[in-house]
């Protein structure tokens, strides 16, 4: 289904904000023009970051569009830093978020703590009952949800859950109790799951409503300050926040739905990778962001981002909804670098940030970094740092850190203590590729890294041999990839509802007006958004099992809403099974019939196409001028001459050999003495073993 193509677009800006870099991509549409700008992150405070860096391009009035990819929800539930939430459900069910699925954070021994995110005296039980087939058995009593709610208040609870036990099947129940609640409640922070996951399986639907509850103030006062700061620099553009599944959605959406907000930068990066490495000629890539704080890993294969239907963000922190597949590792740039009290030495999780930062940043930490050790090798440059915003780095304060830290504690040399913190972390990078790679049966001698972020290309050498990649391919701007990711994400908005039909003898027609209802209100979502689409694509996918299975398998169903109808039917949705659960099980079960569990409906509004053409070197490239000479830089154990460039005035066709260090303004990028590097004509770097 085509939406009227609109002319907006004007001059965008992409926002991501991390741990310790703020990092902006701006692109003037009409005059296909772009700059980056990467500024330090005020953490406790991130519109100073933002602002900063939003009028490094001009005055903010004049922009039309800002896309913000943000980590401040991600970061409230890691360090449980959310709201206090009440919850009001059924009778007999105020447990279900500390039951869980009855798993252990520690497989082995009975050891280890959970702590729900709502307190046991904060969940609340009120009469009622729904059965799975959706009828009323007993009719809420308001006044009950009335009173507990005002309790939950007096409590100190910022914001309130509502649950009721199968309340996917009929919401009316969920409904009333919403507008009880709404009478006596103080704000607007009220989430009800048949709004935010009305789907079968209720520990999930559960831990997913709490979740949203529990970051609605959080996200919602970061969002108000983010208004307010633009409003007051006379912005009257759009606001967008990207999501977890790689689209973007209005601020309005994000204040609702604020647990669609997690991994938000992350995934902005991952779209950026995976439309860079496929235009260049790579569809099967394993994307590694490398910020200040962690190393974000994702698959990409045929082009094609892996969504998952569900992720846990921290044990027993089960979030339901489409996110792009992201694994995390505590390995970043600020992390810090230890010997732990077995004499084994690592580095992370914990990390310095941007304040203080890596010791050689001179703001107060004396505990080394996987920055200070690549500053100590030569890989870094110390009187170039990105970033712009330090004169120069202090590779002295570095070396004496981590000799005090990791050199004397294990009896080395500190150029070995710091060539074994960067092994380190690189040994743990590969384990988070080989995690999405090997053990999800692909072969990563068929993958390419795209290596970005504002370390990632540090390490692209080791990935490569590590692991055994066939390639990395580092973006024209890696420091700001996730940045661009927010330019040219497309909007989305998914929705699941729990159907619970029989294949056999299927309602047809039953299905088809559920399809074409929630696709009208996916699509209703879509356009609410207000940014430029050139097209709206509706997909539809239904989870489906044999019966007496437990798990289902995704069966994507190729129609579309023409005329009013999707053109459903039992023969096209048994055909799309069979072809599902043959490539997931390679047979069938003859005989056993098979049930339709949920429907899931994503509407897609088709951003307008990003030349990445544009990325790459101009006619005045110079390889000649690129050349800033030489510095000693060490590799494997000792001292190598390598020739330094200023990465950006390589003219497309430049072959590098390594030892190289390639120079930019939002990152550094090393090629390791066996390596060999090529400019391809979108001003990538294509990073190979020499022959």
């Amino acid at each position: 289904m085509n939406a009227p193509v609109k002319n907006l677009q004007g001059r965008i800006v992409g926002v991501d904000v991390g741990g310790t870099f703020t990092d902006l991509f701006f692109y003037d549409e009409p005059a296909k023009r772009f700059r980056t700008a990467k500024v330090p992150s005020n953490r406790g405070d991130e519109a100073v970051g933002f602002l900063e860096g939003l009028k490094s391009f001009g005055a903010i009035a004049d922009l039309s569009s800002v896309v913000h990819g943000t980590t401040v929800g991600t970061n409230a539930l890691l360090e449980r830093k959310g709201a206090r939430v009440g919850l009001i459900t059924t009778r007999g069910f105020r447990d279900v978020l500390e039951m869980r699925r009855r798993d252990r954070r520690h497989t082995w021994g009975l050891w280890g703590d959970f702590v729900p995110v709502i307190d046991r005296d904060l969940r609340l039980e009120v009469d009622e009952r729904t059965l799975a087939d959706g009828t009323i058995r007993q009719v809420l009593d308001e006044d009950q949800v009335r009173q507990a709610a005002k309790r939950l208040a007096e409590a100190g609870c910022e914001a309130l859950a509502i649950v009721f036990v199968n309340a996917y099947a009929n919401s009316e129940n969920e409904m009333k109790a919403l507008a009880a609640a709404s009478a006596v409640w103080p704000n607007g922070n009220i989430a009800c799951s048949s709004q935010i996951l009305p789907e079968i399986r209720e520990f999930e639907r559960t831990s997913t409503t709490a979740l949203n509850a529990y970051l609605q103030p959080v996200v919602g006062s970061y969002l108000g300050k983010l208004d307010e700061a633009l409003a007051s620099e006379g912005f009257k553009g759009r606001f967008h926040i990207v999501q977890s599944n790689g689209g973007v959605m209005s601020t309005q959406t994000a204040r609702r739905l604020p647990v669609r907000t997690a991994l938000s930068g992350p995934a902005a990066g991952v779209i950026a990778a995976a439309a860079i490495a496929e235009a260049a000629g790579f569809p099967d890539v394993i994307t590694g962001d490398l910020g200040g704080t962690s190393f974000d890993v994702s698959l990409v294969v045929g082009g094609k981002t892996a969504l998952a239907a569900q992720t846990t963000i921290d044990f027993g922190l089960v979030i339901r909804t489409p996110m792009i597949e992201i694994t995390t590792i505590g390995a970043g740039g600020g992390s810090i670098a230890h010997v732990d009290a077995g004499g084994l030495l690592q580095v992370g999780p914990e990390s310095a940030g941007s304040r203080p930062g890596p010791v050689c940043y001179g703001q107060g930490n004396t505990r080394p970094t996987l920055t200070d050790a690549n500053v100590v090798l030569g890989r870094i440059n110390a009187e170039r740092p990105i970033g712009g915003k330090l004169a120069r780095l202090d590779v002295e304060a570095a070396k004496a850190a981590i000799e005090e830290h990791v050199a004397r504690p294990l009896g080395l040399d500190v150029m070995v203590a710091a060539e074994a913190i960067v092994r380190i972390a690189d040994a743990k990078m590969a384990g988070a590729i080989r995690l999405v790679s090997i053990e999800r049966g692909h072969d990563p001698g068929k993958f390419a890294a795209v290596p970005f972020g504002g370390g990632g290309a540090l390490h692209a050498g080791a990935l490569i041999k590590d692991v055994g990649l066939k390639a990395a391919l580092v973006p024209r701007y890696p420091g700001v990839t996730s940045a661009l990711g927010c330019v040219i994400a497309d909007i989305r908005h998914d929705q699941v509802q729990t159907v619970n039909l029989s294949l056999e003898g299927l309602d047809a027609g039953a299905l088809d007006r559920r399809m074409v209802t929630e696709a009208a209100q996916a699509r209703e979502v879509v356009e609410a958004a207000g940014l430029a689409v050139e097209a709206i694509d509706l997909l539809f996918e239904l989870d489906m099992h044999y019966i007496g299975q437990t798990h289902t398998v995704s069966v994507p169903l190729p129609l579309t809403v023409a005329n009013g109808t999707t053109g459903v039917s039992e023969a096209k949705v048994r055909a799309a099974f069979e072809e599902a659960y043959r490539t997931s099980f390679s047979r069938l079960l003859p005989g056993v019939p098979a049930r339709i569990v949920n429907l899931r409906t994503a509407a897609i509004g088709r951003r307008p196409h990003f030349d990445l053409s544009a990325l790459a070197p101009g006619v005045d490239a110079d390889a000649g001028k690129a050349r800033l000479g030489s510095r000693q830089v060490w590799f494997a154990g000792a001292w190598h001459e390598t020739a330094v460039y200023a990465r950006l005035e390589l003219p497309v066709g430049t072959v590098v050999n390594g030892p190289a260090i390639l120079e930019q303004p939002d990152a550094t990028t090393v090629v390791d003495p066996d390596l060999v590097a090529r400019i391809d004509a979108f001003g990538n770097l294509i990073v190979e073993r020499a022959a």
